[in-house]
């Protein structure tokens, strides 16, 4: 294990599936203290159990979702987006005080290729609503392929984009960005996850024509 932020604790709710168990692997990598989150917290343990022998080691533990959100200093939302509501409020007392990263694209099914816009204009809004004002909400990781996490030591050629409104919070998520081996770009404000999220359809729909299995952004003239 390298170095890292050991005292920091993140919490990946929907960590047993495929994005969320390739960044919670990269993460615990770096340092991280890190908890696979699941409705089912016997699920979590198998998973978390799981990836401990992929690499080789004892560097995850999994609990259900409330109890992985009160021992977390950040909890990532990792959720396809018909559980996005009802994941936030069954963590909703747990999560106060908090950052929240949610990853979740709205897609609606069997259509995932085509931009879905939900009422609330991007998930990440639509969280923020949730959850309050004690809570920073910050948006990431939206254009990462999952297929591409999976392997925990490949190099992945893609940049992520960060909103969000509190600067603090947003510099908390750059450097779990950092530690995953990706660039991190501040996209602005939370607001702008309307355009982010937006982009992984697209992505989805140039998979799909290239015959490719994960095309991700560049951000261009940054050095």
């Amino acid at each position: 294990m390298v170095d890292g932020p050991t005292l920091v604790t993140v919490a990946v709710l929907g960590g047993t599936g495929k994005e969320g168990s390739g960044l919670a692997m990269r993460w615990a990598l770096h340092g991280y203290r890190v908890i696979i989150g699941s409705r089912n917290g016997e699920r979590a343990a198998e998973r978390a159990a799981e990836l401990n022998t992929q690499l080789g080691g004892d560097y995850l533990i999994g609990m259900e979702n409330t109890e992985a959100a009160a021992n977390a200093d950040i909890v990532v939302l990792s959720v396809p987006y018909d559980a996005h509501r009802a994941t936030i409020e069954s963590v909703l007392v747990q999560l106060q005080g908090k950052t929240l990263v949610d990853i979740t694209v709205p897609l609606m099914p069997p259509d995932v290729r085509t931009v879905f816009v939900p009422e609330g204009k991007a998930a990440a809004l639509e969280a923020q609503r949730y959850v309050g004002d004690n809570v920073r909400v910050v948006s990431a990781f939206q254009n990462v392929s999952a297929v591409k996490l999976q392997d925990p030591h490949a190099e992945i050629a893609c940049d992520v984009l960060v909103t969000g409104d509190d600067p603090d919070a947003k510099a908390e998520v750059m450097r779990l960005v950092e530690a995953t081996g990706m660039r991190g770009i501040d996209a602005g404000p939370l607001a702008n996850s309307v355009a982010v999220e937006a982009l992984t359809p697209v992505l989805l729909y140039i998979n799909k024509t290239y015959k490719v299995k994960g095309s991700g952004i560049r951000i261009t003239g940054i050095n």
